[in-house]
């Protein structure tokens, strides 16, 4: 009755919460929704008796606009993880192959698992996306590579030249997703942006959601924007009203305050910093850090146990622990707890 196959997905695992801790485990901002976004939310709220726009047009048309394209060029789903899956849908099926990094973002092999094709995970180097790694792991079966730049959890960044020369080795009927969902929290310049290549690469889209910097996680609003064509196609699989009202209002909302947006990101900037050299974790560029697990001598499960004895949880990985990073009095929090934990 059950495909046999899917017993081999693994369970996406959500960071763990409690009332009482201090949750920095997923990845989320301290601060809530921007100016006038709760406002148009609860607006929209007073209509839910009536199906949302589906093809979402106010909102592509202001995403258009913010990234300088098309509104043809522009699709929004359920948070980007629901697009990462369309993406998957549109191009590979039993017998086919996606390629991915590893670690990085959970969702990819699980994604490609529901579709019947296989998953390829590239390791890491140093942390590093692994760009000729994964150029060197195409074969005829290739049909999609997702590239996590920043990476999650590492948050370590692809230069411009390495990607370019990645792109020009990747077969032009390969679909290469470079998933930007951090790219808000970037204050490096040598890094490649989607928006500023699809035109000259037709089988390169970009990703990127309202859940991280926006402050929107809860509500589910993510897009991706890249050829028309390659864009009607993720429409066409996309479920039906995917994107609810309330979240296409307060992403609109959202967009009108993108200079409270760049003083929230700021912040959580110059804590991260802080912590990486108070944890002793390579400096990121998104908003966590990473402490690989070979670079202490607790293990990973070991510094999440303890800091978790002090009401702050954190993500564990075999590799290594990803520290969400927030706003001062958060952080403040959270070293404490790690001076309490190690000193």
């Amino acid at each position: 009755m059950i495909r046999e196959d899917l017993a081999q997905i693994p369970t996406y695992v959500p960071g763990h919460h409690a009332d009482h801790t201090l949750k920095l485990s997923s990845n989320e901002v301290a601060f809530g929704p921007l100016p006038g976004a709760a406002e148009a939310m609860a607006k929209a709220a007073t209509t839910v008796n009536r199906y949302p726009d589906m093809g979402a047009e106010e909102i592509r048309k202001r995403l258009a606009e913010h990234l300088g394209l098309g509104i043809q060029q522009v699709a929004v789903g359920c948070g980007s993880s629901a697009l990462c899956q369309q993406l998957v849908q549109i191009s590979a099926g039993p017998g086919d192959e996606v390629i991915f990094p590893w670690r990085s973002f959970e969702a990819y092999p699980i994604f490609v698992h529901v579709t019947g094709a296989t998953p390829v995970a590239v390791p890491l180097k140093e942390g590093f996306n692994d760009l000729d790694a994964m150029a060197a792991a195409i074969t005829e079966n290739t049909r999609l590579i997702f590239v996590c730049n920043p990476n999650n959890p590492t948050g370590t960044l692809i230069s411009q030249d390495a990607f370019l020369a990645f792109m020009n080795k990747v077969p032009s009927n390969v679909l290469v997703a470079l998933d930007e969902a951090y790219i808000e929290y970037v204050r490096a310049e040598d890094t490649p942006l989607a928006t500023e290549l699809i035109d000259a690469y037709p089988n390169l889209v970009g990703l990127r959601t309202f859940s991280k910097a926006f402050g929107l996680a809860g509500i589910r609003i993510g897009y991706a924007f890249g050829s028309p064509s390659l864009i009607e196609a993720l429409n066409k699989v996309a479920l039906p009203f995917g994107v609810n009202a309330v979240a296409q209002a307060g992403a609109i909302a959202s967009l009108e305050n993108l200079d409270e947006l760049m003083e929230r990101t700021e912040e959580v900037v110059t804590n991260r910093d802080r912590v990486a050299d108070h944890v002793g974790a390579g400096h990121s560029q998104a908003n966590f850090v990473w402490i690989p697990a070979d670079s202490r001598p607790e293990s990973p499960m070991e510094i999440a146990e303890q800091l978790r004895n002090h009401d702050v949880v954190v993500r564990a990985f075999p590799e290594g622990v990803r520290i969400t990073v927030t706003n001062s009095e958060e952080t403040d929090r959270l070293l404490a707890a790690w001076d309490a934990s190690f000193s």
